[in-house]
């Protein structure tokens, strides 16, 4: 299978890593001054130091030449596109390719675009209408580990039948297993609330709270995500499954989180400004909770994690009175 993957970040290169073993692989990148090194060196310094790329795997930085890999009117063989950018370059990435001969459409971002608080499958269909087959491929995956040939379980969310069948023979397989659902947008806003939650629990694990603060936090975490995502239409057995729970635990635990360390760095005493600086990635649970919080808002949907965290990244809030207005909550069932 041909595979055009557009967006040569960490996730990105991994997922291309991991593909290149059984599939002819393309990466492209903007950014032509580190697709230059990236070719040179066979090694993505930038987002993925430490991982060799294999010597099958082609890297540009040519747009056209990313598309020819995989336009339908050119191939004779299954093609998939992959775009791999964060929910901010999604639209920007999606105008590129209006007009274009592309077979499908599948994005790996999480989140809620800032401005709009749109999810990525309603950004592409702004953009690119509905006659272009399309999904998002999501769930607990740290770039890192994928690159390792670790073990993963991914979920594809789409309502073609045949793009499912599709992602599953591309991706499933070297240590990658997929399940597919057609619940798109309970895929995506669980991969996209859950960031919110690790940076609540990296501010409790920062202010050595202790395990069973964690595993509050990581509970409630999930009744918030799983309240917004079933009155925006998603269903509530897909928040138990690798895109809500699984995603959940894996972002909040796990020392490999960049919202993790955003939180971590907030209770150190650090400004958001100094904390992204360090990262040198994409968080983000940063951006997606300022949409959050106004959807919920909107809405009418009680987010007081989210609100808690929103309100030290942008409304000047002490971290750890942030964890002293989500314990001071009236006390109520548990399943409300």
């Amino acid at each position: 299978m041909n595979i055009t993957i557009l967006g040569a970040g960490a996730w990105g290169t991994a997922l291309a890593i991991a593909l290149s073993q059984r599939h002819n692989v393309l990466l492209w990148g903007r950014n032509e001054a580190n697709i230059a090194t990236v070719t040179a060196q066979r090694e993505n310094v930038t987002y993925l130091p430490g991982f060799s790329l294999p010597s099958s795997l082609i890297v540009t930085a040519d747009f056209a030449q990313a598309i020819a890999h995989v336009a339908t009117d050119t191939q004779t063989i299954d093609s998939l596109l992959i775009v791999a950018s964060s929910v901010a370059g999604l639209r920007a990435l999606a105008e590129q390719l209006r007009g274009l001969s592309i077979p499908n459409i599948v994005w790996l971002c999480k989140g809620f675009e800032e401005k709009t608080r749109l999810l990525p499958h309603q950004i592409v269909r702004q953009v690119l209408g509905d006659t272009i087959p399309a999904g998002a491929l999501s769930g607990p995956s740290f770039a890192q580990e994928v690159a390792r040939g670790l073990p993963c379980a991914l979920s594809i969310a789409t309502d073609d039948p045949a793009l499912s069948e599709r992602v599953v023979a591309a991706v499933h397989g070297c240590n990658i297993r997929v399940y597919s659902t057609d619940d798109m947008v309970g895929v995506e806003v669980g991969g996209a609330v859950k960031n919110i939650m690790a940076i609540a629990t990296g501010v409790a694990d920062g202010l050595q709270l202790g395990l069973n603060a964690r595993a509050a936090l990581i509970t409630r975490g999930l009744a918030e995500i799983t309240r917004l995502g079933i009155v925006l239409g998603g269903r509530s057995e897909t928040f138990m499954g690798l895109s809500g729970l699984g995603d959940l635990i894996l972002t909040c635990t796990g020392d490999l989180s960049r919202n993790r360390k955003v939180g971590l760095g907030l209770a150190a005493g650090k400004s958001l400004e100094t904390v992204v600086a360090e990262l040198g990635h994409v968080a983000e649970g940063v951006r997606c909770a300022s949409a959050v919080r106004a959807l919920a808002q909107e809405l009418g949907v009680e987010m007081p994690i989210t609100n808690a965290v929103a309100g030290v990244l942008f409304d000047g809030d002490d971290a750890g009175a942030m964890v002293e207005l989500m314990l001071a909550r009236t006390p109520r069932e548990e399943s409300a």
